[in-house]
Parts: C-alpha cells; sequence; structure tokens
C-alpha cells in the first residue's frame, strides 16, 4: 500500500515536470510562429467576385475566434490548480482572438456593410458558453476536456486548410494559411498535454473516442447557428434549424476529400488510434461518404 502511493507520488511529480516543459516548448514555438494584423497584406485585397458563400462563413468564423477569452476563462477553472496550463490557456486565447479580428477585419473590407463589432454584440446576447461553477470539467477529467479540445483545433485547422485552398482573394488565403498552421499547433499542444493527463485519469481509447465523438456532436449545436445569424441576419428572428443549416452548407461544400482524412487522422490519434490502422481507413472513407451524403441533402433542401 505505501509503496503504491510512494509510485503514484513520483508518477504525480513527473508529470507535474513534464507539464512544464511542455509550457515551456509551446510557448517557445508560438513566439517563434507569431504573426499579427500588421503582417497581413491588406493592400492586395481584392474584393470584387469574393464567393458570398465564403464571406458568410468567414463572418461566423470570425466572431467564434474572436470570443476565445470565453473559453480560455472555462478552462481556467478546470484546470485551477495547474499554472503552467493556465499559461498556455492565455496565449492560446490571445491567438484565438487575433484570428477574430483579421478575419472580421477582412470581410469588413469585402463587404463595407459588416460591422464587425455589431455582430460581436449580437453573437454575445445569443450565445453563451455554459460555465463549470467549480474545477469538475464536464468531460469528467482533464484528459477528456483535452480529448474535446482537440476535437475542435481538428475541425479548425481542416476549415481554415479548406477556405484557404477553396479562395482565390490572395488577402484570406494568406488569412487562414497562418490561422490553419496556428490550430495544428494548437492541436498538437492539447494532444501532447493531454499524455501526462492520461498518466492519472486512466481514459480508456473507448472513453476518449466516446468523448471525442461526443464533442464532435457538438457542432451542431447553437454557437456555429448563433455567430451566423448573427453576422449575417438582416433583422430575420434567430431560428437555430436554419442558421445551422445555411452555415453547413457553405462550409461544407469547401472540404476535399484529403481535408477529411486529415481530420480523422487527427481526431483518431487523440484517441489512441493509429491513423494507419484498418479502423481508420474505414473511418476516413465513412467520414467523406457522410459529408457528401449532407451536402447533398443541403443542395436539395436549396438552402
Amino acid at each position: 500500500m505505501a509503496g503504491d502511493l510512494i509510485w503514484e507520488g513520483v508518477a504525480l511529480a513527473c508529470t507535474f515536470g513534464l507539464r512544464q516543459r511542455i509550457t515551456r516548448t509551446w510557448l517557445d514555438e508560438m513566439a517563434q510562429n507569431r504573426w499579427g494584423l500588421d503582417d497581413v497584406p491588406w493592400d492586395r485585397i481584392v474584393p470584387v467576385g469574393v464567393d458570398s458563400g465564403i464571406v458568410a462563413v468567414i463572418k461566423a468564423a470570425a466572431l467564434v475566434e474572436y470570443n476565445a477569452h470565453s473559453y480560455a476563462a472555462h478552462l481556467g477553472k478546470v484546470f485551477a490548480e495547474d499554472p503552467s496550463f493556465q499559461a498556455m490557456a492565455q496565449e492560446w486565447a490571445a491567438e484565438e482572438v487575433q484570428h477574430g479580428l483579421a478575419l472580421g477585419r477582412w470581410a469588413s473590407l469585402v463587404d463595407p456593410a459588416f460591422n464587425f463589432e455589431a455582430a460581436v454584440a449580437r453573437f454575445r446576447d445569443l450565445y453563451h458558453l455554459p460555465q463549470v461553477s467549480d474545477s469538475r470539467s464536464i468531460r469528467g477529467s482533464h484528459s477528456g476536456e483535452l480529448v474535446a479540445r482537440c476535437m475542435v483545433e481538428t475541425g479548425t485547422s481542416s476549415f481554415y486548410s479548406a477556405v484557404a485552398e477553396a479562395t482565390q482573394e490572395p488577402v484570406l488565403r494568406f488569412i487562414c494559411q497562418r490561422i490553419a498552421a496556428d490550430e495544428y499547433r494548437h492541436y498538437k499542444l492539447f494532444l501532447t498535454y493531454m499524455k501526462p493527463c492520461l498518466v492519472k485519469d486512466k481514459v480508456s481509447r473507448i472513453g476518449r473516442a466516446w468523448i471525442g465523438i461526443g464533442r464532435i456532436l457538438e457542432t451542431k449545436d447553437d454557437e456555429l447557428a448563433c455567430a451566423y445569424h448573427a453576422a449575417n441576419s438582416d433583422g430575420q428572428a434567430y431560428d437555430r434549424t436554419r442558421a445551422s443549416q445555411a452555415y453547413e452548407w457553405r462550409a461544407f461544400r469547401l472540404y476535399r476529400r484529403h481535408h477529411i482524412e486529415r481530420a480523422v487522422g487527427m481526431a483518431l490519434k487523440a484517441w489512441g488510434v493509429s491513423p494507419q490502422s484498418t479502423v481508420a481507413g474505414l473511418a476516413r472513407r465513412a467520414a467523406w461518404w457522410l459529408l457528401e451524403t449532407r451536402v447533398g441533402r443541403l443542395e436539395r433542401a436549396a438552402v
């Protein structure tokens, strides 16, 4: 009994040291890859002929990204005893807010009628992130919370990669390429930080997959629908189904097969499943079929 407690203490001490090293490494990497609004070649923007569907989803994305400090506050509660993670969460949020500012500025330049600040206010009136009252994660553990974050970063990295390849507008391509790279680094951060958490949480592969699938399904909740409505409505009352379908149709049609295959590989890695496994191959085919099927249904519905 005493021996078990000693080894558990040693393991926890090792994981604490590992978390500190992860923090230092990530903060250094962030500094090396930092970019700002002044780095964007705004004078090269070509607003004429930009796909209206891309403009609509970029407006929505700008609002979600800009709201990142709310998510950082949530993570700060869940990881209340971990100052290293809290420091990373604040830096992560600062990068996400910058993404929102860059996308919002681009949208305002191609559509002068778009008022980013007013859209942010409408979004915050409509959508409120569920808050935790204490340090308990709704995912059940620190590992579960980090699996969920990996799913979010997988989705955003894939989305911005798809937009960057789909658009012909050079400034939006520049912005999205850099955001996609940032989101992939965020994914690696959460994935790496999850590994020492698994030592104490002991979440199985099945448990991680269950959490991950649940978080993926949550993308159909109010957040993106509210953001799309707040950014694009013309005084209409909020209709979750209509806004959600409008967003999905405009966003999902941008994806190509390699975007989905990469996203599936990232998700499976977070669940502890090899991206080179037979299961991964089946999952990639299934995910692409599901996306094509959904896009087809939205086309027939003439969203």
